[in-house]
């Protein structure tokens, strides 16, 4: 149902994956996507099969990681493959799938065209690693002006991009970073809110819980208790 319901977003790529990271079901938009005419073209095989080099060779990478770890993937910025041999931009989200004992069987996945060909702005090549950094660095200090600067962008139009991609500021993109990882720290560790806090980059415990009731409805403490049932 879920699949069918994504033959009708065509702008969006939707997948199941098995462990090995082989496709176990597919919509419309990832068989054209492929070059292909029939998602039984894609069933069974591994994304190199489909697609050249990186493109093809990095969402099996991706997968191996959230497959290993268990650590979902959220909006990453990355190039794909349009139909015709056209690159273009997406935003992936990949999480691990688990059966009824909890063990990770497999992955399921979107990913989202932030533009088609030939749209007038495109995605400055030096963002996604900006993404990546702040990914890996969300701890330390932190600025939209920062990040504008590493992506070789004023202010402004980093702002846009952002906007464009995230639907959100890039301020509010650092915080929703910051609180993926602390909300993931709060449910897979035992370390005290407030060191998880000081570590996801927030100054204080009373700015971590403020900035986590506002994004989830809940405190720090009532989330990991209801994660932990």
């Amino acid at each position: 149902m879920v699949e069918a319901l994504f033959d009708h977003v065509p702008d969006t790529v939707f997948f199941v994956k098995d462990i090995d990271g082989r496709y176990l079901a597919v919509n419309q938009a990832l068989v054209e996507r492929a070059g292909r005419r029939l998602k039984s073209e894609l069933i069974g095989r591994l994304p190199a099969d489909f697609f050249p080099g990186d493109l093809g060779r990095l969402p099996s990478a991706q997968d191996a990681v959230v497959i290993r770890t268990g650590r979902p993937l959220h909006n990453r910025l990355e190039l794909h493959w349009y139909a015709r041999g056209q690159p273009g931009w997406c935003c992936t989200t990949k999480l691990p799938l688990r059966d009824a004992a909890g063990r990770i069987i497999g992955l399921v996945g979107i990913s989202r065209d932030i533009r088609a060909p030939g749209d007038r702005e495109s995605i400055p090549a030096r963002l996604a690693e900006t993404l990546a950094y702040l990914e890996e660095h969300f701890a330390e200090p932190m600025s939209p002006v920062l990040l504008a600067k590493r992506a070789g962008l004023s202010s402004t139009r980093f702002a846009r991009v952002i906007k464009r991609i995230f639907r959100l500021s890039p301020r509010q993109l650092i915080t929703q970073t910051r609180l993926a990882a602390a909300a993931q720290q709060l449910a897979e560790s035992e370390q005290s809110v407030a060191d998880i806090a000081l570590a996801c980059g927030f100054h204080d415990h009373s700015a971590f819980t403020r900035a986590f009731r506002s994004a989830t409805g809940q405190t720090p403490t009532d989330f990991r208790d209801r994660s932990m049932r």
